[in-house]
């Protein structure tokens, strides 16, 4: 999908002076190159507005390789990062990325990658008002938001900070209160698979059909998959009767690959990513399903016909890849550990998400490319 820029736009990646060259991590769109010279795109120890739980060198993360990974496509170059180009065309726009943790995982990341370009305090904001967090640079009037909606439609994890539930019930009719909060958006970036991913074989969902209110209420056990065809098919509906074409771009991100099974790399399932510390090598790696995917892909390629083009940021073979990138036990834990976590830190280690600066900077770099290749 990415248009991206020409080889004079190109950035070699650099060793350390006396580090042997290391194989790169090869797939079928591109490899990883180590690259010093270029990398990291911003300080995670600097950064005002980080998350805490990818906050990987505040909480003693030690190696520092996870950083200065670039991904180079075959036969194109992504062009390099600029913010004040990016806040210039966000500029009086807004920018939304809407789903879960992983997807706020990004936002975190591109709001890393140009707040460092405005010095002045005064000059950019961060709210956090319940489900929605908005980070503004006000010499731009450009805003550039999180809205915590996992399950895209309402559902009973809808809240930002109690949310984890074992039994996951959506209301397949009812989007509305979401999509209040996103309808203005110029740019719309959707993620949503993690929370729709089995955690263990028998694990099923329910479906609300009608409300307590009106006396018809239904619940319907169904499979996982089941439950997100379903959503899919509401935001599509509302996308193709609400969305402004001429207004709004829309991007519906890829699936962001997990690695507790270190089996699939040669290692052992018991120590999951933990103490990794360089991407897996093999060529043509893949571990992810990309099933949930295609499915996305197919609702959303319904829209064409009436001029709404939903963008698929295909950014997950390049993720497969960085078994290394992910927090760990390097993050803050918001509940204490007990003395058999901390007598086994594979039991708590984090390999869902992404230690910033890390792989989520190139999915912005991605987008970035596009975004800056066409009007918005």
């Amino acid at each position: 999908m990415w248009k991206l820029g020409s080889k004079n736009q190109r950035l070699e990646g650099q060793l350390r002076p006396g580090t042997p060259a290391r194989r790169s991590a090869t797939g079928q769109g591109g490899q990883w190159v180590y690259d010093n010279v270029s990398r990291p795109l911003y300080s995670g120890l600097k950064c005002t507005f980080i998350f805490l739980e990818v906050a990987c060198e505040k909480y003693g993360r030690k190696d520092s390789m996870y950083q200065h990974w670039r991904w180079q496509p075959h036969g194109c170059d992504i062009p390099r990062f600029n913010a004040i180009n990016l806040l210039e065309k966000l500029r009086d726009k807004r920018l939304v990325f809407v789903g879960d943790s992983v997807n706020r995982n990004q936002w975190v990341s591109l709001v890393c990658m140009v707040e460092d370009s405005i010095p002045d305090d005064r000059l950019k904001t961060c709210i956090f008002n319940g489900s929605l967090i908005s980070f503004k640079a006000l010499e731009y009037n450009a805003t550039i938001d999180f809205y915590w909606s996992p399950l895209l439609v309402e559902s009973n994890s809808d809240n930002p900070i109690i949310h984890w539930v074992d039994y996951r019930i959506i209301r397949a009719d009812r989007i509305e209160k979401h999509a209040s909060v996103w309808r203005d958006a110029d740019i719309i970036v959707f993620n949503s698979y993690l929370w729709w991913r089995k955690q263990n074989d028998d694990m099923t969902m329910k479906v609300m059909y009608g409300s307590f209110e009106d006396g018809d209420a239904r619940l319907d056990e169904m499979e996982m998959i089941d439950g997100f065809e379903i959503a899919l098919k509401k935001l599509a509906e509302w996308l193709g009767e609400n969305i402004n074409k001429n207004k709004t771009r829309i991007f519906f991100a890829g699936s962001s690959p997990t690695h507790f099974w270190a089996s699939n790399w040669g290692g052992e399932d018991s120590n999951k990513c933990l103490n990794e510390t360089e991407p897996i090598y093999k060529v043509g790696y893949k571990s992810t399903d990309y099933s949930l995917m295609a499915m996305a892909k197919s609702y959303f390629q319904r829209l064409e016909a009436k001029g709404i083009h939903v963008e698929i940021q295909n950014i997950t073979e390049l993720s497969d890849y960085r078994k290394d990138g992910h927090p760990t036990v390097f993050r803050k834990q918001y509940v204490p550990l007990t003395k058999e976590q901390i007598e086994n830190p594979a039991s708590y280690a984090d390999c869902t998400h992404w230690c910033l600066p890390g792989v989520p900077d190139v999915w912005n770099e991605f987008l970035y490319g596009y975004l800056m290749d066409k009007c918005i």
